[in-house]
């Protein structure tokens, strides 16, 4: 396994330090990824609950920025335990703050009536362009881009759009992604959830942009997470390519809205993400 998908693996496995008590490390790079925390959080739930049941639904609030010089404590309160579902809150403390916050429901599998949207008509995988090589071109220009390119070094993704030239002018609102990680991965449904989570927040915010030029969220405007929800439909694997398939329908009051669904290669959704994000103006500099 390459080194740097191990180290994130490494990094979702949150250490136990007491019953319901969690803590999870940072990427070393003067940054805390929402992606890392929401799937620590999920991990940290996940060693909680009857290993029978499995994650439906999850929605989380990002309160507060992350201090990456120091660790995260997840906290879990095991809510309730039925016979079919199950329910835990977790919140991420840093400095005796609650940075985050996420309820989960976990459910016992059941048979039922099923239908689903179809995948959208993208081309495949093998005929895109992935964004480590993009990244690397660009560094040529500019090194600073890859201040976070090295998670395209654990995890291979492919847009479809390539998007060229709208940095500064406007695109529809839409972008459809291949991901998957570059390396197998164990077995353990734990691992594939928190890795999907991860991956559920890698360029998400910024589809909330393509309509006023992407370029606007560095230079003019103060961007972050607010909440982010994700619902698991099927079985999946998070080392089998998924195309990600994010839309903004609305942006309004400082705060763009984005959803996405995950297909797996086959054409079934299997997950369903949703994310509000602060979008909210700069003041103009003066002269």
């Amino acid at each position: 396994m390459n080194p740097v998908l191990k180290d994130i693996l490494d990094l979702l496995n949150v250490e136990r330090i007491e019953q319901n008590l969690y803590r999870g490390r940072n990427h070393d790079t003067e940054h805390v990824f929402g992606g890392q925390v929401l799937a620590q959080a999920i991990t940290a739930a996940y060693r909680t609950v009857d290993r029978a049941l499995s994650l439906h639904s999850l929605h989380a609030y990002f309160l507060r920025p992350g201090d990456w010089k120091v660790p995260i404590l997840y906290e879990v309160d095991r809510i309730r335990d039925g016979r079919s579902f199950a329910t835990r809150r977790v919140v991420a403390v840093q400095h005796g703050r609650a940075i985050f916050t996420l309820a989960s429901s976990w459910q016992k599998l059941e048979a039922g009536v099923e239908h689903a949207l179809p995948m959208p008509d993208v081309p495949p995988p093998e005929a895109l362009r992935g964004e480590r090589e993009v990244f690397a071109e660009l560094a040529q220009q500019d090194p600073s881009v890859l201040r976070y390119a090295f998670r395209f070094d654990a995890i291979e993704s492919k847009q479809v759009e390539r998007l060229a030239g709208t940095e500064s002018n406007p695109h529809p609102p839409y972008k459809h992604t291949w991901l998957r990680t570059r390396d197998p991965l164990p077995d353990d449904p734990e691992v594939h959830l928190a890795v999907l989570a991860y991956m559920s927040d890698l360029d998400f915010m910024s589809t909330s942009m393509l309509p006023h030029g992407r370029a606007r969220m560095r230079e003019e405007v103060q961007g972050a997470s607010l909440d982010h929800s994700l619902w698991f439909h099927r079985p999946f694997r998070a080392d089998d390519w998924l195309l990600f398939a994010k839309e903004s329908p609305n942006a309004s009051g400082a705060r763009g809205f984005v959803r996405g669904q995950f297909f797996d290669r086959g054409g079934q959704l299997v997950a369903t993400a949703a994310q509000e994000c602060l979008i909210r103006p700069r003041p103009a500099s003066k002269a």
